[in-house]
């Protein structure tokens, strides 16, 4: 089969475009896919490039948002035929395999994946492969942080940072479903533009603007009497980032984080936690439900996952390139 190959950590050059891998085997309750579209995420990078304290083992094929259909199925697998159609949720949790498809596991940049009987959910023929592939690490993150932990509700104001990528996307999206006003921020004009037709209310573009100065413009300085501030500031970059997120939060602001792509260690004056009454709420990936409520979105026309691209697998080197490079907004998608 063709397939997108990892050979070690380091730069692109580290991926290799084979015409000759094999077709996984099946044992016990696998069942073989094949894959229709995968989503690209910044662990794919992260894979590649080297996490502290996850040894890897090469070679290895990346992508776990996949879509697909069922092609073969093992022995002692149950509730699935030939040619259904399917979304993989990437999380293994059995004996054989705990941990993530596409870091522990061959992925879906190939022609095929293996997975178990237990992490397939049935797609609706209303739910395109590409649109489903689009949901489980980012939308999927999104959801469980935003509406099962987050509870955004009606009226409430949402500051979401790094807005223009697949969580951040999503953030804003699921925002505007519950009702919500959102404050986005972003990198460039060309994306705060994109996020304005999403329905973004207000955005702020980091590289030209201070985000907590344009935040105080927009909801006033939060003040004890409760005046002022966002509901809700949504902050899964860290770093340099939380210090001003923590203090454009109201009193009895929530405060959501399901990750920091621009560092853990980060700096925080407490005395705003405990005088403004903060709630800081922490968020890890997601659970099926997350996806089925988000399919069910599809399905019935309100929800649409915003994909940048769709190139072929042979242009993974293309693909990774663009999501290093920050050169998208939303999804970048490959097929084989």
């Amino acid at each position: 089969m063709r397939a997108a190959v990892v050979v070690g950590h380091g730069a692109l050059d580290q991926i290799k475009y084979c015409e000759d891998i094999p077709v996984p085997e099946i044992i016990q309750n696998d069942v073989l896919i094949k894959v229709r579209a995968t989503a690209l995420n910044y662990h794919d990078i992260f894979t590649r490039r080297g996490m502290p304290g996850i040894k890897i083992s090469f070679p290895i094929i990346t992508g776990s948002d996949i879509a697909g259909e069922v092609a073969a199925i093992g022995p002692d697998a149950e509730g699935w035929t030939k040619g259904d159609r399917v979304l993989i949720n990437p999380i293994f949790n059995d004996d054989r395999t705990v941990g993530l498809l596409g870091e522990i596991t061959n992925g879906g940049k190939a022609e095929f994946v293996v997975a178990r009987d237990y992490q397939l959910i049935k797609l609706d023929d209303r739910v395109s492969y590409e649109d489903a592939a689009s949901l489980p690490l980012a939308y999927g993150t999104a959801h469980r942080m935003m509406i099962t932990i987050g509870k955004v509700m009606k009226n409430e104001t949402v500051l979401i940072l790094g807005a223009s990528g697949g969580v951040g996307v999503a953030c804003v999206q699921l925002a505007k479903l519950a009702g919500a006003k959102v404050i986005a921020c972003a990198s460039t004009d060309e994306k705060i533009e994109k996020l304005k037709a999403l329905g973004a209310d207000h955005c702020i573009n980091y590289k030209t603007q201070d985000v907590q100065k344009s935040v105080y413009e927009i909801m006033g300085k939060p003040r004890i009497s409760g005046k002022g501030g966002v509901d809700i500031a949504v902050n899964f970059t860290g770093g340099n980032t939380w210090k001003s997120s923590v203090r454009c939060t109201k009193k009895g602001g929530r405060i959501l984080t399901c990750g920091a792509t621009a560092g853990f260690d980060v700096e925080m004056d407490l005395r705003y936690v405990w005088t403004f009454e903060h709630q800081i709420l922490g968020s890890n990936g997601w659970m099926p439900e997350d996806l089925n409520a988000l399919l069910s979105l599809i399905e019935k026309g309100d929800l649409k996952p915003v994909i940048d691209c769709i190139l072929p697998l042979e242009k993974v080197m293309e693909a990774e390139r663009r999501m290093e490079d920050r050169e998208f907004f939303g999804k970048i998608l490959v097929q084989p």
